[in-house]
């Protein structure tokens, strides 16, 4: 196991009816002018914004709004949302959403206080030193962007889709987690939101640290359970406690838990960053499609901790073919994926021909030469991949 720092400071409020302490939460953290970010009009039609504007101006809290984020955010609603909160004096960030929503906000609360552009932060030309305080209401257990200091933002130009990764300054002071307002989600966005969930975990899985044991183990339990909770809200979408096992599981997955200790390698995030700004697919979709590709090559370079995945999470009989175990193990993965109703190919994603030359230029270009650490890719191993999904 290597050394490690685990950072997690954020204040989590979870369960029913817990976004109306919104008001009295942004109280206890200074707030005293709010710009509150929300997505493309759910908060708005299902009375959730109103309920977290009446909270904070119960509290005396003055409260702006930016609505219109779109999944996979664009810089123009940084933009956008940096100016107002300059105008207006704004002190503090609320995002009331999911990943895309949280992540607008982070970019904006690093861009408010930062005297350049705040591109600079995403091309690792600036590191953030300060930011404004975000707290966020989570309506999409999905990209535990209310648990982590990271966030994924898309430049129109180009469409460069980068990440930064911070241990304080952008988490969250609270994240109020109320499953309710994840009822109302549609079999697409749940699934999507699991893809998403398990690929974080997966991300930090598959490592070349030795002696990780107990990570191994919370990263298992954790993937275990959600394929079962996954299950069962195919079948009961209005269950309160399954939804809120899955959402408990969606921070879990990124707040850096599963992570400790360990390398972690991240290429199939990085591989899907680049199908879903070129092509404006669903995140979570991408990486159902991603994912079990880049299991497949690394698969014939690497296959021990493939073989360990199948056994342990997927009930792979043991054996001493481990390229064997990773077949069942990947069939056993995609087959998971498509009883959720997700896509394991570019084909199913909508994608007939996929332009893989610009994907690996595109995908060399905003990450190097090289990327991800169980297996390092370059582009030829890169596009073997994007041809294996296809």
């Amino acid at each position: 196991m290597n050394n490690f720092v685990f950072i997690s400071p954020t204040e989590f409020v979870f369960g029913k009816g817990t976004e109306n302490k919104v008001g009295s939460l942004a109280t206890k953290y200074g707030a005293n002018k709010v710009l509150i970010v929300y997505g493309k009009g759910h908060a708005v039609k299902s009375g959730l914004l109103q309920r977290v504007e009446d909270s904070l101006m119960n509290e005396g809290i003055m409260c702006y709004k930016i609505g219109d984020i779109a999944p996979n955010p664009t810089d123009d609603k940084v933009y956008e949302g940096i100016e107002i909160a300059r105008t207006y004096h704004v002190d503090f960030m609320i995002a009331v959403g999911g990943g895309s929503v949280i992540d607008t906000a982070k970019a904006i609360a690093a861009g408010v206080p930062y005297e350049g552009d705040f591109w600079d932060f995403f091309q690792g030309t600036a590191r953030v030193k300060q930011a404004l305080p975000i707290g966020v209401v989570l309506t999409i257990p999905a990209a535990g962007s209310e648990a982590s200091g990271n966030s994924v933002i898309t430049k129109r130009d180009g469409l460069h889709k980068l990440s930064i990764r911070t241990d304080r300054e952008l988490r969250p002071k609270f994240s109020i987690m109320n499953p309710e307002l994840t009822i109302s989600l549609s079999p697409w966005q749940t699934a999507c939101g699991i893809a998403d969930m398990m690929s974080h975990i997966m991300e930090r899985y598959f490592t070349n640290t030795t002696d990780v044991e107990l990570t191994d183990r919370l990263c298992e339990g954790t993937l275990k359970a959600i394929i079962q909770e996954a299950h069962k809200v195919m079948l009961d979408p209005s269950n309160y406690e399954v939804r809120a096992n899955i959402m408990w599981a969606a921070t879990i997955a990124h707040n850096g838990l599963c992570g400790v200790g360990r390398e972690e390698d991240w290429a199939s995030h990085f591989l899907e960053h680049e199908v879903s700004a070129v092509y404006g697919v669903t995140h979570g979709a991408g990486l159902a499609v991603i994912q079990p590709a880049w299991l497949n090559w690394v698969s014939n370079h690497r296959p021990e901790k493939v073989a360990q995945f199948a056994e342990r999470v997927w009930n792979v009989e043991k054996r001493k073919d481990l390229r064997m175990m990773t077949v069942e193990g990947v069939f056993a993965y995609k087959k998971f994926l498509k009883s959720i109703g997700l896509p394991t190919s570019f084909r199913e994603l909508g994608i007939e021909n996929p332009d893989i030359d610009k994907l690996v230029y595109k995908l060399h270009e905003d990450k190097g030469e090289f990327i991800g650490n169980y297996v390092q890719l370059d582009r030829r191993a890169t596009r073997e991949i994007y041809e294996l999904a296809k």
